[in-house]
């Protein structure tokens, strides 16, 4: 169940609040009960409504529900320092977000910090001790009410991969016009992404107008949720018949600037996960590539991915480690494992891992 899709105006916070009573009992099991709103009245606290409901057995509990037409990741910790029963003396049993919609990232951190969550197009996750229950449903993951022309919420595009390397690639702080100049992106863009990216809580902009990341791996994983390796650019797929090994050797003599390894193989430059299966490449002309390297076009059990980049970003940093293999940015290696196939997720995390650890030997 979700409110039909019709013009935002008319998605109040009333409305909403008169949403999730019947949208809990259309998924309760039989025999729980869900109490109307309660409406708050007095000084602002954050909080608009209380709602109770009910199990067979008797056992109860109140929500406290704070309505918002929009949610961001910023807002989140204010939110559990209103609702959390625990820093309320527990005056209720849970703290629940109400808002049009809910994007993923917005879920997750609701979650992280320990808060239900409903929206109006059937997102929702209520979980509570006393008494026991958890409801979780799926609604949309993009925002229906999002105009033509409002910018997108994600971090798609060439732009977005410009900035965001960017930014990765070195530790800051950043004033704008050096993010620009690094980005080598149209101004307009730039603040685009950082202004997206302060709106996730990824990024925070000083007093001095500095942009500072507090925590890069977060916005690695946020944008690996938009960018990924298979998806995005055009990938086609090989069969090398005397295995990724002579890949390597024939890789070794190719020319470094017209390629960069990325994937396992290039992973294990900094931390080696387990013996390399396949091969994931950059090139501007993955024919000829595949030629010199002997390979063989296939639809099944490719053993070797070449990919033209969708844009010029993802190939920044590219160098020739010692034995000379031209491989992809750390950066980059580890958003391509994220999305990747087979085990790369896991090989992802090894890198990342190794990162955080290393920082100052890759920045």
């Amino acid at each position: 169940m979700s409110i039909v899709i019709e013009p935002p105006e008319r998605i109040t916070e009333r409305r909403l609040l008169d949403f999730v009573p019947r949208a809990l009992q259309d998924r309760l099991p039989s025999g729980w009960t869900v109490g109307a709103p309660e409406l708050v009245d007095g000084p602002d606290t954050g909080i608009d409504a209380f709602l109770s409901f009910s199990a067979p057995t008797g056992q109860s509990a109140r929500i406290a529900i704070e309505t918002k037409r929009v949610v961001e990741p910023r807002n989140i910790m204010r939110m559990r320092e209103r609702l959390d029963p625990a820093r309320n003396s527990r005056a209720w049993d849970a703290g629940l977000v109400v808002a049009r919609y809910l994007s993923p990232t917005v879920r997750a951190r609701l979650i992280e910090a320990g808060l239900s969550f409903v929206d109006a197009t059937g997102n929702i996750y209520i979980r509570s001790d006393t008494p026991p229950l958890f409801i979780g449903d799926r609604g949309l993951d993009h925002d229906p009410w999002r105009g033509p022309g409002r910018p997108r919420g994600t971090l798609k595009g060439a732009p977005a991969a410009q900035v965001v390397r960017a930014l990765l690639d070195a530790p800051g702080p950043w004033r704008m016009r050096e993010l620009i100049a690094s980005a080598q992106a149209s101004t307009g863009s730039v603040y685009r992404v950082v202004e997206f990216l302060e709106s996730e809580d990824l990024l925070t902009r000083n007093n001095d107008s500095t942009i500072i990341v507090p925590d890069w791996v977060s916005v690695l994983r946020r944008w690996s949720a938009d960018y990924e390796f298979l998806s995005t650019n055009t990938v086609s797929r090989w069969i090398a018949p005397r295995g990724v090994d002579s890949v390597i050797r024939a890789a070794l003599i190719t020319d470094s600037s017209t390629y960069a390894v990325t994937g396992s193989i290039a992973a294990a430059t900094w931390a080696s996960y387990a013996p390399a299966r396949s091969l994931m490449a950059y090139t501007s002309n993955a024919t000829e590539i595949a030629k010199q390297w002997g390979l063989r076009a296939t639809d099944t059990g490719a053993n070797v991915l070449i990919a033209e980049p969708a844009y010029p970003a993802l190939t920044r940093g590219a160098f020739q480690r010692a034995d000379g293999l031209s491989i992809a940015a750390p950066i980059q290696v580890a958003t391509d494992l994220l999305t990747g196939p087979g085990r790369a997720p896991s090989e992802a995390e090894e890198l990342i891992d190794w990162m955080v650890s290393h920082e100052s030997d890759w920045r």
